[in-house]
């Protein structure tokens, strides 16, 4: 199982793309001046004791530049940070009130140092300022670790989702006449698989620059972060392929059954680990509210919450900044389970939109694209909140009410395609039936087609297949190329996951020279399968979706109650004490603390939104559930008379 070396230049680290990456003493590489310099300044890290565990995970990261080249670019990243930091520490500390020297030289008596006295506010500032940017420093050499770390973990993760998609279709291929590197080909060849499919084209690289497929596929087995699973599907299958065609297609079948078994645990796994994201992302939205209310209650008990304080960027109070860094950390909670939640939906169930480079394309397709939508509807936002400026409306408002002026009609269209691409798929299952039913008869795959188009009716498919009809007539009897050019063609028409995955094991296993009715027959239960995922997961995933809706509006409803029945009561109750009370007459200010209310109930019903439409479809569902919540939430607000 060897083939013909055919080099190109190129190297890899095992496991990832193919590179050109290395920087050799003359220096001509394709790296651009400030790689070349950080090169030369970092690369000798790249050896260090302390980066072997890295370079082990880099093997399995599919990074596009070399490991030298990434810590390079780490160390020089680290020294930036550690600057920028060390300035902006120094402006703090330097602001600070001056009885933090003498506390920095009492500390330094007490761990048995040097008597020093009072230290200088510049030493005390310079010693501080030191200290974190060296931990900056560090730090972010630390992060890129981490990050090939998380990356590796992203990989195995999308490796587990494709490979039993992969599986069946080799197993489909396995039919044909193919052999083992024009069937690795075909699997590279489909962006479908994801990751996989970069493993494999990996593995068909170095096969290219050593000769042998035996060694492409033992490299990649030992470098790929799924050790579990592709790594012996790998193994296995370059073992069963020495053996013969038939002992290959059996490996194949057995395998297929046995990754769509671990990949249903998978998902099993990921449903219960929702759960636990869901009642945690509740508790975490709902404390920030609740930690405000209380923040206000006692600053009229506890004067010093309402001192004023020096910052680097103006006075205010502790109470103000706990309030906003309330509203802050809800906003970064919401964000941080939206992207989770996105992450864990499969691959094969996130539509993607393409977005046209012609203006006139792109503003034609604004109704059926969101991604056009999402560009030509920018300034519609920004005239909206420019308008409201000036008419008098508040920025935060203005801003508020932008953003929803923009996120409702984009998630708008995203939200209408998403049902068309849903009609769709519920024909395609219809389509690939009677089309297979005509294939077992014995007829051509045109002429099955031809029959699917006039007389099944497919509602939203019916064009599509219509012009499958039509280009497959046309090369009925010619090249291959043109049925393979017509399928394609049938798929981006489609534009679904789902099409994308079941039609092209159709041109495969067509043009590997497949026996058309076991691939038909393969291809049914692919569809039914990956149907029924589809379905259940938008099922599981409804109740999140009413999660962040029900959440969202408990803030709300939460906060507008405090303000319309307890805070008045708290500030005539501050009113009554004197200067020399043990109550703050000042700690509540109704038309201050209602703003800061609105502040941290915003962001709530903001956070939930992104959280709900990461649950619901994804994308730019979450611009049009996090819009509406705003929206609705200003509506609220001014109902009550609040704002």
């Amino acid at each position: 199982m060897s083939d013909l070396a055919a080099s190109d230049g190129t190297s890899s680290d095992g496991g990832g793309s193919p590179r050109r990456t290395r920087v050799g003493l003359d220096g001509a590489s394709d790296l651009s001046v400030f790689d070349r310099a950080l090169y030369a300044l970092f690369s000798r890290h790249a050896d260090a004791r302390r980066h072997v565990v890295d370079r082990k995970r880099y093997r399995g990261a599919a990074m596009s530049t070399s490991f030298d080249v990434y810590v390079a670019r780490a160390y020089g990243l680290s020294w930036i940070v550690c600057a920028l930091v060390l300035v902006w520490t120094l402006a703090v500390v330097s602001a600070l009130p001056s009885p933090l020297g003498s506390q920095v030289g009492a500390a330094l008596v007490a761990v048995g140092g040097p008597d020093i006295g009072t230290p200088s506010p510049l030493y005390v500032a310079a010693a501080v300022a030191g200290f974190a940017g060296t931990v900056a420093k560090y730090a972010t050499v630390r992060l890129a670790g981490a990050r090939l770390r998380w990356r590796t973990k992203a990989r195995r993760s999308g490796i587990e989702r494709t490979l039993p998609g992969a599986a069946r279709f080799l197993t489909a291929l396995s039919s044909g006449s193919d052999g083992p590197r024009a069937m690795l080909r075909r699997v590279a060849d489909n962006d479908a698989y994801g990751e996989t499919a970069v493993s494999i084209r990996a593995a068909l690289t170095t096969a290219a620059l050593t000769g042998s497929l035996n060694e492409g596929i033992g490299r990649v087995a030992r470098d790929t972060p799924s050790r579990d699973a592709l790594s012996p599907f790998l193994l296995k299958f370059r073992e069963h392929a020495a053996q013969g065609d038939d002992a290959l297609a059996g490996y194949l079948r057995l395998e297929s059954r046995m990754l769509g078994h671990r990949s249903e645990q998978s998902r099993e796994r990921n449903a219960d680990v929702m759960e636990l994201v869901a009642e945690l992302f509740v508790v975490l939205l709902v404390l920030p509210a609740l930690f405000v209310i209380v923040l206000t209650v006692m600053s009229v008990l506890a004067p010093g919450l309402s001192a004023e304080i020096a910052t680097p960027i103006g006075t205010t109070t502790r109470r103000a900044i706990a309030v906003y860094g309330a509203a802050g950390a809800v906003l970064v909670v919401g964000t941080s389970a939206a992207a989770f939640v996105s992450e864990l939906r499969p691959t094969g169930q996130r539509a993607t939109y393409a977005l046209p480079r012609d203006p006139s394309a792109l503003l034609g397709s604004v109704p059926s694209n969101p991604a056009s939508a999402a560009v030509a509807l920018a300034p519609v936002g920004a005239a909206v909140f420019a308008g409201l400026v000036a008419s008098g409306v508040d920025a935060l408002n203005a801003a508020l009410l932008g953003y929803a002026a923009y996120a409702v009609p984009v998630g708008g269209v995203a939200l209408r395609c998403g049902r068309r691409d849903d009609a769709k798929d519920r024909e395609i299952s219809d389509f690939v039936h009677a089309v297979a039913g005509r294939v077992s008869l014995g007829e051509p795959l045109s002429a099955a087609v031809d029959h699917a188009a006039c007389n099944v009716d497919l509602g939203p498919l019916n064009p599509d297949v219509a012009d499958l009809a039509f280009a497959l007539a046309i090369g009925s009897g010619r090249d291959e190329d043109l049925r393979t050019g017509a399928l394609e063609r049938f798929t981006e028409r489609v534009g679904t996951p789902l099409a994308a995955q079941t039609i092209g094991l159709v041109s495969g296993a067509l043009d590997a020279g497949s026996d058309a009715e076991a691939v038909f027959e393969t291809l049914q239960a692919e569809v039914g399968r990956l149907y029924h995922e589809k379905r259940a997961l938008r099922a599981n995933m409804f109740v999140y979706v009413a999660v962040g809706w029900t959440t969202a509006l408990l803030v709300v409803g939460i906060v507008v109650a405090v303000n319309l029945t307890v805070l008045d009561g708290f500030a005539d109750l501050a009113s009554l004490s004197t200067g020399g009370g043990a109550l703050d007459p000042t700690a509540v200010d109704p038309e201050r603390d209602r703003r800061r209310f609105y502040v941290v109930a915003q962001a709530t019903v903001l956070a939930s939104g992104l959280f709900a439409g990461a649950a619901g479809r994804g994308g730019y569902a979450m611009l049009l559930h996090s819009g509406t919540l705003v929206a609705l939430c200003y509506a609220v607000f001014a109902a009550a008379g609040l704002l």
